[in-house]
């Protein structure tokens, strides 16, 4: 596989493409604007500016790898690709129209990956001809540094498929974990419970943030305690996974705390808008 198409230019997808771009892939990175797409390529340009500040490349490679991306608002972009990394924002409906739109755009043996962080790559795989080619790829965020990339099967993922995914993201210099597709998968249906776990310790005053978090980097051995890393990804991101779970299991135990229910109604997102369990300079 060579040539890699990316939909989506956000946090997520620009570290999508930066990393197939670093490791000598030809990628195409669709977003809706030409707003969108400069914001994206701005991301990577200092994302590679802090490899080259830690002399990790040169200058010239970071010119290189912004080389060896295409940016584009056309979707129809994508043919001729041999996988297709779909990097949109957390929402079913619009995840499932990009790759319904992108079904009949790529050629037939073209591998349509989804980077969900929760939703399920079997109804996803449903909204196209060839969900045997459909599949999960979860990076992690900052996908440039971190080495886990989750792979989903769907119900009707192929053998093949998850071999070749698999395969590509060692490429990347990435550990491919496969999971089986169930809500959540394995990384947040064992990380969201805990954070919202530490959300109802905050509210019921068991301990303030500083304590909550302090115990679990000192007591656990976490880098990062539950309330900050919620504040990482994202307030919003947390409470829809969390409503993944519920739903999809329908087990009380996955309940979101109202708490955090009440801080995505005030706009209380985390670091993305200054504000969450944590103040952050803009």
């Amino acid at each position: 596989m060579t040539k890699v198409t990316v939909v989506g230019g956000g946090t997520m997808g620009n570290g999508i493409a930066q990393v197939f771009a670093q490791n000598e892939y030809d990628v195409t990175l669709v977003d809706i604007d030409d707003a969108a797409l400069t914001r994206a390529k701005s991301g990577i340009e200092k994302s590679l500016g802090r490899l080259v500040k830690k002399e990790k490349m040169s200058s010239d490679q970071a010119s290189a790898v912004v080389s060896r991306i295409s940016f584009t608002t056309n979707m129809a972009d994508a043919k001729g690709s041999d996988l297709v990394v779909e990097a949109v924002p957390e929402n079913l409906d619009l995840k499932k129209g990009v790759l319904s739109k992108l079904d009949k755009v790529v050629g037939p043996a073209c591998i349509l990956a989804s980077n969900t962080s929760s939703i399920s790559i079997t109804e996803l795989a449903a909204a196209t001809g060839r969900s045997d080619r459909v599949i999960g790829m979860h990076f992690m965020n900052p996908v440039p540094i971190m080495k886990l990339v989750e792979i989903i099967n769907g119900q009707d993922t192929s053998e093949q498929t998850t071999a070749k995914v698999i395969d590509m993201a060692k490429n990347l210099g990435k550990v491919a974990i496969p999971a089986e597709d169930y809500p959540g998968f394995i990384s947040n249906r064992v990380l969201m419970p805990m954070i919202n776990e530490a959300v109802f310790c905050l509210m019921e005053g068991v301990a303030d943030r500083e304590g909550i978090d302090g115990i679990m980097k000192l007591g656990m051995n976490h880098p990062m305690g539950p309330l900050t890393l919620a504040d990482f990804i994202g307030l919003d991101v947390c409470l829809n996974i969390l409503e993944v779970l519920f739903e999809g299991f329908g087990d009380p135990k996955y309940r979101p705390c109202p708490l955090l229910r009440r801080m995505v109604a005030a706009g209380h997102l985390g670091r993305k808008t200054g504000r969450g369990f944590y103040e952050y300079e803009s």
